[in-house]
């Protein structure tokens, strides 16, 4: 299981038009049967990571999209 963090690090200096890109960027990434898990968080498909990410407010606005908004990742990023 990959810790969630690591699909914010991917996004870091990058933005996404949508939710559906970033889960393909996701499945690209770490291949499509991966399953990511947070501290509070576990045995998430790509999609339901996006969903909880985004729930969590961890996504800002950027040209273009949203990316990850670093200033609401925890100090354990």
């Amino acid at each position: 299981m990959i810790q969630g963090h690591e699909v914010l690090r991917m996004m870091e200096g990058n933005s996404y038009a949508t939710a559906a890109e970033l889960i393909s960027a996701i499945d690209a990434k770490f291949g499509a049967d991966a399953r990511f898990h947070t501290c509070a968080a576990s045995d998430m498909d790509a999609a339901a990571l996006v969903a909880f990410l985004e729930s969590k407010g961890k996504f800002k606005p950027a040209e273009g999209g949203f990316t990850m908004d670093r200033g609401k990742v925890c100090k354990d990023y």
